[in-house]
């Protein structure tokens, strides 16, 4: 006797709390389709029980499923725009200087970069020869589609590739994790995605920005990479505005309004540090007395605390456990002392000695006080109150 097995049937829970049912398998997209055309035509990703999945996912148990399109408000769909327009980027750079190695390209605020190794530096010239390649890849409309690999044909693969940047990301992953390999045209990269169904879905609201060294991992004793920075939105009106909202900030840098009106200047001398003028100065304190009278009527007191404390302190606050790094340090015999990065380890330095009662609470105190933070990126001054 023969017995037949009916496939179980998948439930689809939408938005609007319907169900559709399938008697098999089903993508985000055929989901889409069934849905109607027009969906399917502007369907972007799924939200797969509040995850962001590939549209093309196969859908093969009972889940709630929502069709993400362009028109969603929110920085889930610039994250998937911008992720994408950082893989059509490489796949761009890839084509026009195949020597070049590609290794990390996230999306970012306002935007994406990817990291590159190569030995001849990028010029202007060559960003917009990229730019027009990356337009060149969304009008071909490649097919975008994840792979699972093995994890030692992947990091052969990229090796044979001379990606050794992308092999050393393979092998870094624990074994638990799926090796996610996503292919659009010749290009292949590394990623979890989510990623757009093609190229032609990124659309041509995207500009190449700027370009910065970056050090392979972030650790300034590997290699410097060339780091190329874009912006991507969903249509080029929102483009269009973006890069007004730059040209304006750029009209009104402080830095460049602090020379133009002789109120101070920066100089290499003293990385991020103020060289105040007679009437930056003038205007600093004009503020400063406007704020101090601000605090006097919110029962504020004012008082001042030392630039230069033991380190004993920083590590009672724990500063000196999580924030060592980023503090500047001298030592005088046989003691070490850091310039203060931040306020309130002091502040409660003079809470100790005053408090006696809970009846004094609540205490207020401000400080117009210098903290001194250094940075991977240079040094940088910051006051605060």
């Amino acid at each position: 006797m023969v017995t037949t097995v009916q496939n179980a049937n998948v439930n689809i829970t939408l938005p609007d709390g319907s169900v559709r049912v399938f008697d098999k398998p089903v993508s985000g997209l055929e989901l889409a389709a069934d849905i109607g055309p027009g969906l399917a035509k502007a369907a972007l990703a799924l939200r797969i029980d509040g995850e962001m999945r590939d549209l093309k996912t196969v859908l093969n148990e009972d889940v709630a499923v929502e069709i993400v399109t362009a028109k969603e408000e929110g920085d889930d769909v610039l994250e998937l725009i911008r992720h994408d327009a950082a893989h059509v980027m490489a796949e761009a750079v890839k084509e026009l200087y195949p020597e070049t190695q590609v290794t990390i390209g996230p999306a970012i605020e306002d935007g994406f970069y990817y990291d590159f190794a190569r030995e001849k530096p990028f010029t202007p010239e060559d960003l917009e020869k990229i730019e027009q390649r990356m337009h060149e890849i969304v009008d071909r409309d490649e097919s975008i589609d994840r792979e699972e690999w093995d994890r030692d044909e992947a990091v052969k693969f990229f090796e044979n590739q001379g990606e050794k940047y992308k092999a050393e990301i393979i092998a870094s992953i624990p074994d638990d994790q799926p090796i996610g390999i996503y292919k659009q045209g010749e290009f292949q990269d590394l990623c979890r995605g989510p990623h757009l169904p093609s190229t032609k879905k990124l659309g041509h609201a995207f500009k190449l920005m700027k370009l910065a060294g970056a050090y392979w991992r972030g650790d300034s004793k590997n290699e410097m990479l060339q780091r190329v920075y874009g912006t991507a939105w969903r249509t080029e009106k929102e483009l269009k505005a973006y890069l007004n909202r730059l040209e304006e900030a750029e009209r009104r840098d402080h830095r460049k309004l602090g020379r133009e009106m002789d109120l101070f200047h920066m100089q290499e001398e003293a990385v991020g540090m103020v060289f105040w003028h007679k009437h930056g100065w003038t205007l600093y304190r004009t503020l400063e007395n406007y704020i101090r009278n601000k605090l006097e009527k919110a029962d504020y007191q004012e008082v001042k605390t030392p630039q230069l404390v033991d380190r004993k302190l920083w590590e009672a606050s724990g500063h000196w456990e999580k924030f060592r790094e980023n503090m500047y340090t001298t030592d005088s015999e046989d003691r070490t002392f850091a310039l203060k990065p931040m306020n309130c380890p002091c502040h409660v330095q003079i809470f100790n000695q005053g408090i006696t009662s809970y009846r004094d609470l609540p205490l207020r105190m401000a400080e117009f006080g210098s903290c001194h933070r250094y940075e991977p990126l240079g040094h940088c001054m910051v006051s605060c109150v």
